[in-house]
């Protein structure tokens, strides 16, 4: 090691150190005195020694805009994730978090700076808090990974809490108002424009016979029913997306590639979806069954809002197709179990479908009065007298 006495009379420490690469380089450090610089190029060689940036123009002292860009980047080339995933990180991690990191380099965010933003996101909603601290464990994962960063600051910030909050199911009475009302609207004639054809009615009942996402129920084709059988099936094998750049077009999976099903059909939703067909000016194979009148997929954002309008006119609010989804759940779950439910559903794990799908029974069974009576229950002291 060698020690300097620089113009400024500050003392800089160097010495050649041997990378992983197996390079000597020329590594300095400076401070005010002979021990406060040999000190900052000890800190500086064990830095050094403990990770090296590999095939990356990354570093330490890269600011944090720049790993935004390279996770980002990285995430493409084998297409790893679906686009509708990919668009969602990069929003997360471009409006949660970059305004308050970008000035900051990779040395100066640790453990502390990760958790006050996570905190100040979780005062703002437990989904920003979420999303932000998702996206950040992906993007410094890939710097530890890379051997960019020693360590994710992400695994010691403190645990989120989930604010608890009860999955919301539609009661009978409200699903047959809420048809009752489609089916007013549709049956109205307007002075102009075209129309209604009778869809958004018969979404609503494939949604409640088969607890089919949105986009599910716009993905089928005519080659994905059979209408001949008894009980009638239906194959959900697919779903309509809308990406930017692209448009809409129906996705050859579901949300996942497990979610591929075979269900049995309700008697009133093989009869709607046998008005549909009849209706249906294209008779192709592999047609979509709900269509507009250009043939062209319709939009999931375009149905919600066509749903949303029709109820709010008529003073229903709150009303989501995603609730239809939830109250399918809940009646299956209530009558036979939640592994039933589960597995109608598409999901793999029954904990998904409890926590976020079962609206939980207040109603506990009656038969604990009857069991009490008979322990408790004193004689009548009229009789007895």
């Amino acid at each position: 090691m060698t020690v300097l006495t620089l113009p400024d009379r500050r003392m800089e420490a160097r010495t050649r150190f041997r990378d992983l690469d197996g390079k000597s380089r020329l590594v300095s450090a400076r401070g005010q005195s002979r021990s406060a610089a040999e000190i900052a190029l000890k800190r500086r060689l064990s830095e050094r020694n403990v990770y090296q940036p590999v095939d990356t123009s990354l570093t330490l002292d890269s600011p944090f805009g720049e790993l935004v860009d390279y996770w980002l980047a990285d995430l493409d080339p084998e297409a790893r994730i679906a686009p509708s995933t990919r668009r969602f990180y990069e929003d997360a991690i471009r409006h949660e978090v970059l305004p308050a990191l970008e000035h900051l380099t990779l040395r100066e965010i640790g453990v502390a700076r990760c958790d006050a933003l996570l905190k100040r996101l979780g005062q703002l909603s437990y989904a920003r808090s979420k999303r932000a601290k998702t996206v950040l464990r992906l993007a410094f994962g890939l710097a530890v990974r890379h051997e960019v960063m020693p360590r994710n600051p992400i695994d010691g910030v403190s645990r989120m809490h989930k604010p608890k909050r009860s999955p919301t199911a539609l009661a009978a009475v409200a699903v047959n108002a809420i048809r009752a009302v489609i089916k007013a609207w549709e049956h109205q004639r307007g002075s102009s424009g075209p129309n209604p054809d009778g869809q958004l009615g018969q979404i609503v009942e494939v949604m409640l016979g088969t607890s089919a996402r949105i986009g599910e129920v716009l993905g089928i084709r005519r080659c994905d029913l059979d209408l001949t059988t008894t009980p009638a099936t239906l194959r959900i094998c697919g779903t309509v997306i809308s990406q930017k750049g692209v448009g809409t077009f129906r996705q050859a999976h579901p949300k996942t590639d497990r979610s591929n099903r075979v269900v049995a059909l309700p008697t009133f939703t093989a009869e709607a979806l046998r008005r549909r067909l009849a209706v249906s000016g294209d008779r192709s194979f592999d047609a979509l069954v709900f269509a507009s009148r250009e043939g062209t997929p319709l939009t999931t954002a375009n149905v919600r809002r066509q749903l949303r309008t029709v109820l709010e006119r008529a003073g229903i609010t709150g009303v989501t197709p995603h609730m239809f989804r939830r109250t399918v759940a809940t009646v299956i779950n209530e009558a036979a179990s939640v592994d039933l439910a589960a597995q109608l559903l598409g999901h793999t794990d029954p904990k998904v479908t409890i926590e976020h799908y079962i609206r939980r029974n207040e109603h506990v069974n009656p038969l604990t009065a009857e069991l009490l009576d008979q322990a408790f229950a004193q004689e009548d002291e009229s009789k007895s007298s």
